[in-house]
């Protein structure tokens, strides 16, 4: 019999122990493909983003590579004024 059967998929997450890494990767990339889609709507190049923002391109790859979760909140409102949006974090 499946041990999984009833359960939902947040529940085998947190049993491998992995629940909070996953939810940090999906945060990631839902926000890099927003400013994938911003970026696209306004033709703006991430050359000209790290302009804006005063930063390297590398630095914006990172920023912008679902896998590295480590961002600050001063870079992720520098990123969201960089292309005229504004930051919005909640706890639910």
């Amino acid at each position: 019999m499946n041990q999984y059967t009833g359960s939902d998929f947040d529940d085998f997450l947190a049993e491998e122990g992995i629940l909070e890494e996953v939810t940090a990767r999906a945060h990631k990339r839902l926000l890099a493909l927003q400013l994938q889609d911003i970026m696209a709507e306004t033709q703006l190049t991430k050359t000209e983003l790290a302009e804006r923002m005063q930063t390297s391109r590398s630095q914006l790859d990172r920023l912008l590579d679902p896998e590295n979760t480590a961002v600050t909140l001063d870079s992720l409102e520098r990123l969201a004024r960089a292309v005229g949006k504004r930051l919005v974090v909640e706890l639910a």
